[in-house]
């Protein structure tokens, strides 16, 4: 259909330079964290099985409730970037 345009008249975001560098070193901090999490998790597979295969909740095993704090904290951590990465201008309703 001739004539039609669906472009967004919106303009294109601008991030400066220095958001830029404050979102990526959140960004690392937190990878760091998470994997120091993970570390921990991969040494004691690696390097105490049988503390792994302790109950510890509700007769559930370690390794079980590591690896779904690991999901939850992977989660967590995704929401509080974006909490910490946002503008007030992007946070607002246009």
């Amino acid at each position: 259909m001739a004539g039609l345009d669906f472009s967004s008249n919106d303009p294109k975001e601008q991030e400066d330079d220095t958001m830029i560098a404050h979102n990526a070193r959140i960004g690392v901090i937190l990878f760091l964290i998470y994997a120091a999490f993970y570390g921990g998790f991969m040494l004691l597979s690696a390097f105490w099985p049988g503390l792994m295969s302790r109950p510890v909740l509700g007769g559930v095993n370690l390794a079980v409730i590591y690896g779904f704090s690991l999901i939850v904290v992977a989660i967590f951590e995704a929401l509080l970037y974006l909490k910490l990465c946002r503008t007030p201008e992007r946070g607002r309703l246009k």
